[in-house]
């Protein structure tokens, strides 16, 4: 719809693509792993090590800033670029998801969703207009239509009546959108049902949006329900529009999606597993805590350029993590950022010479496929 996006090349060997998104604040080479900074900032990262780890795009969250510290401040201190202190593109989600999460604390409408604050208890109401003005006085690159996202459990009819309540409220935020340079996603949802999935689909196509997201995944389905939905929805999405699945983070979960042709990706599991003492390596995750590291002498991952690697033994990152050191979360979270967005830059590498599909066999003979890999709270 934009012209803002366009495929510059697609691997011989499988559905893998690269891409160019083009934003205000630079042009994003996808795909691509956006690390997730719900207020306004990566937790343990400032936005020179981002820069270092070679982030190209965050996220922020609509509704947390909206409760903290405000839209229409963060709107006077010149939008989130400037609030921040960075000047790469940002992409707002539009607090659907945080909505679900609220579970009795809030009650859904066809107006929208009125819900209880978790800081204060205050009541608030979130329309799909509001979600739209919020995020365009936040500043945004790229901005989240307002959507249910009901829960992997959920039974049919509710889930089909949800779709189509997400259908009217992409019209609604459509209608409301007005910033010129901001580009809005419309989100594709319907549970693990192929059928609604492919309804969604049409409906929130037919409307017109300049990129597609897949919602409604990584919310406690199995994991091969959520390679099925992938598979599903990959032909019948735009060719000529970028493609976005919402919230997966699980290393096999981004390999998955690249192979069946998805561009942008989200999660909070490298940060939050980093401050949790869980990593990342190129052989599977390490939990820093085990006495298994107490002596170990050697790096985090043998195969890992990063300064944590380079610089660090095992034995010191499980000392820091043990003494409560805030340096613990800073190079934890270093590292595993390092290591998913080398991972997404060695797959462009690997589709721009028709390869991929060799690169995901490679990364799957050495990384457990499959392992199960939980959010630490």
């Amino acid at each position: 719809m934009s012209g803002t996006f366009s495929v510059i090349h697609r691997d011989t060997s499988c559905s893998a693509r690269l891409g160019s998104l083009k934003t205000d604040h630079g042009v994003i080479e996808t795909p691509i792993f956006m690390p997730v900074g719900t207020n306004a900032t990566v937790k343990a990262m400032t936005p020179e090590d981002l820069l270092a780890v070679e982030a190209r795009i965050i996220l922020a969250n609509t509704y947390h800033l909206y409760l903290r510290p405000g839209h229409r401040l963060v709107e006077q201190m010149g939008g989130l670029h400037s609030f921040m202190n960075w000047d790469g593109p940002i992409l707002t989600d539009s607090g659907g998801f945080q909505v679900f999460s609220l579970g009795e604390l809030r009650k859904i409408s066809e107006e929208g969703v009125k819900f209880q604050s978790h800081l204060d208890g205050s009541y608030h109401m979130l329309t799909p207009e509001l979600a739209v003005h919020v995020q365009e006085a936040l500043g945004a690159d790229i901005i989240m239509c307002f959507d249910e996202c009901p829960p992997a459990t959920a039974e049919y009819g509710y889930v089909s009546r949800s779709l189509d309540l997400t259908a009217r409220w992409a019209e609604r935020c459509k209608k409301a959108h007005g910033r010129e340079g901001q580009q809005l996603f419309g989100i594709i949802q319907g549970g693990m049902h192929f059928d609604l999935r492919a309804r969604s689909i049409a409906d929130i196509c037919s409307i017109g949006f300049d990129g597609y997201a897949l919602g409604g995944l990584s919310v406690g389905e199995e994991k091969e329900q959520m390679y099925g939905v992938m598979e599903c929805c990959s032909p019948l999405l735009p060719q000529d529009s970028p493609r976005y699945i919402m919230g997966i983070g699980a290393p096999e979960d981004l390999m998955e999606a690249i192979w069946h042709g998805y561009d942008m990706f989200d999660c909070v599991m490298p940060t939050r597993n980093a401050r949790n003492g869980m990593l990342f390596t190129s052989r599977g995750r390490v939990n820093i805590k085990s006495k298994l590291y107490e002596n170990d002498a050697g790096p985090l991952d043998p195969d890992c350029i990063c300064k944590v690697c380079k610089n660090y033994s095992r034995a010191y990152l499980r000392h820091l993590y043990r003494a409560g050191e805030i340096l613990a979360s800073q190079l934890n979270t270093y590292h595993n950022l390092h290591f998913y967005l080398d991972l997404i830059r060695r797959a462009r590498e690997a589709i721009q010479e028709n390869r991929f599909d060799l690169f995901r066999r490679q990364f799957y003979s050495q990384y457990p496929r499959n392992n199960n890999l939980k959010e630490d709270n």
